[in-house]
């Protein structure tokens, strides 16, 4: 008998660990949570820099959001389709603009400077036709020959039109009746209106006058009706334009 059945007892044996899988062990896993990390932030970089250079990715990346919580996408507006009545007028014209034109408020702006030479250019169409019917020119501004006298160089202040005798005569702008009567120095029965800024228009050769002094018109009021009143030969209406006292072209004017 051997000594250890001798003493009726037996060593229990130690007991034998079970085998641990390969990839269970703490190293492992630690390795894999770093390679884990490695891809996110490689994804990441990638990302990064397909945003820089204009480029669009779509990267599955790290969620702490619920696995039971998913996103949800409404379908956007250009999903929903568009139509259109197949006989619907469609036009391309362009809206226009319109803005009325204010002679008067023109007039106002100009300044005038000191001398007739110095008419600005945008004084053209600031005042009216004095006659209601077309302009039909006699005798222009300037130096002409006197159809009284005959002679040579005389200055001729204004334009004449011909109009018959009793043509309504009206104011060319707006403005205050500063003389209304006899002309002793040829014009017969005159007007004079003044329009601010240094401009006045006179009317002469009326048969008649409408208005008095300190009357204020407005832009076509009937200052009187043409006449061959004073220096005339016939029937017309003697216009003048005067800046700063000095006559100028009614035409640049008109």
């Amino acid at each position: 008998m051997s000594k250890h059945a001798a003493s009726g007892r037996r060593r229990a044996s130690a007991p034998i660990a079970p085998a641990r899988p390969r990839n269970a062990s703490p190293s492992g896993r630690r390795r894999a949570e770093t390679k884990s990390v490695s891809v996110g932030c490689a994804a990441q970089k990638v990302a990064i820099t397909a945003a820089t250079s204009g480029l669009i990715l779509t990267a599955a990346m790290p969620t702490h959001a619920a696995a039971d919580d998913p996103v949800q996408l409404e379908p956007t507006a250009i999903d929903a389709p568009v139509s259109a009545d197949p006989n619907a007028d469609i036009g391309f014209a362009r809206a226009g603009l319109s803005s009325k034109y204010d002679p008067d408020a023109k007039l106002a702006s100009i300044t005038v400077a000191a001398g007739s030479h110095a008419v600005p250019a945008a004084a053209k169409g600031t005042l009216s036709a004095p006659l209601d019917s077309s302009l039909v020119q006699t005798s222009g501004f300037g130096h002409r020959v006197s159809p009284i006298t005959g002679e040579h160089g005389e200055m001729h202040n204004g334009q004449d039109f011909a109009a018959v005798c009793g043509t309504a005569v009206n104011a060319a702008a707006s403005g205050t009746v500063v003389f209304a009567g006899w002309h002793p120095y040829g014009g017969g029965n005159r007007v004079v209106i003044d329009h601010g800024n240094g401009v006045q228009t006179t009317y002469n050769h009326l048969s008649n006058i409408a208005v008095t002094m300190g009357t204020e018109v407005d832009r076509g009021f009937l200052v009187g009706a043409s006449g061959t009143t004073g220096s005339s030969t016939g029937c017309h209406l003697h216009f003048e334009v005067m800046v700063n006292g000095e006559v100028v072209d009614p035409l640049n004017w008109l």
